[in-house]
């Protein structure tokens, strides 16, 4: 497993499942795990940040930039983290102690099921590749260590026909993947995030970016691996200069917190996000899919209990 950098001040994961400082409901500051600031892991955590602030009494929040999903599950499994986001697929994996975490099941809850990340394969004009299948033998970026888009762009890959070991793959984060698009040195990139993603928008701006559909591999890869891939459509106009839609991969996006964390606690942070969904979409647009009659919808994971009771009674 790579770790993200932050780990290494963080100290080694560990499965004791420590809620962490202040996760006990007598206040303090809660650390929300997100993921690079080209993404929207980042941007809409600093939004959960202020309405945790706002609305939670004795409470701050501030936000980690980090490597995304898997490294997120860790830092709540070692009490560095007490809120994360993190993708369905990598959330079930480490439930079930699989994948990136063979052999050893995290403890974790779902503080409810936010919006839909989407496995977003792009390249761009002169590359020739208009298709997953003609990555063989390419250079391309995967994403992130320890991040969801590694995990799914490896099982695209896979879906496609195409054996990883035949790619000249590099693990890049999203800003770091437009940037090397740019300058030739990859051919194309996957990434796994909401709808429109920043740094696709600036990609998008200078005119020659290519989406790839993939979306004919989520059956295959749901029957693989598991319920939480859906082949959805990026939108016509997403982005500049993409006037079809485009078939992708989408998987829910969970909040994840430690099962120890006081449920009062739980509650108050699933009310006060899911309560004030209008002020998080000013942050982001992927903000206007939370619903709370439906965030406590997952199998895969158990919904923290303190966030199922706010769920139940926001249902009935």
């Amino acid at each position: 497993m790579a770790p993200a950098l932050l780990l290494s001040a963080c100290g080694s994961p560990d499965t004791s499942g420590d809620s962490g400082a202040g996760a006990d409901g007598s206040g303090g500051t809660l650390s929300i795990a997100t993921g690079g600031t080209g993404g929207v892991y980042y941007p809409l955590g600093g939004g959960f940040a202020t309405v945790i602030r706002e609305n939670i009494d004795g409470y701050d929040a501030t936000v980690q930039e980090t490597n995304a999903s898997v490294d997120n599950v860790l830092l709540i499994a070692n009490g560095s983290a007490q809120i994360a986001f993190s993708v369905g697929d990598v959330v079930s994996d480490a439930v079930e102690g699989v994948g990136e975490f063979e052999g050893q099941p995290q403890e974790i809850c779902s503080l409810g099921n936010i919006y839909n990340n989407y496995l977003q394969a792009v390249t761009v004009d002169g590359t020739g590749i208009t298709t997953a299948e003609q990555l063989a033998g390419k250079v391309v970026s995967v994403g992130a260590p320890g991040s969801a888009t590694e995990v799914g762009a490896l099982r695209i890959l896979e879906a496609a026909g195409v054996d990883p070991e035949t790619v000249e793959r590099r693990q890049l984060g999203v800003a770091e993947t437009v940037a090397a698009l740019r300058d030739g040195t990859i051919d194309a990139g996957f990434w796994s995030g909401g709808l429109p993603t920043g740094a696709l928008i600036d990609l998008a701006s200078d005119g020659d970016m290519v989406l790839l559909p993939i979306g004919q591999y989520a059956e295959s890869m749901a029957d693989a691996y598991g319920e939480y891939y859906l082949a959805e459509e990026i939108p016509a106009n997403t982005y500049e200069g993409q006037t079809e839609a485009v078939q992708a991969i989408a998987s829910p996006n969970l909040l994840i917190a430690s099962p120890n964390m006081d449920e009062q606690l739980q509650q108050d942070i699933a009310a006060s996000l899911f309560d004030n969904v209008e002020q998080l979409e000013q942050v982001h647009p992927s903000a206007q899919e939370m619903d709370a009659a439906t965030a406590g919808d997952v199998s895969y994971v158990e919904t923290c209990p303190g966030a199922k009771t706010y769920f139940d009674q926001a249902g009935s």
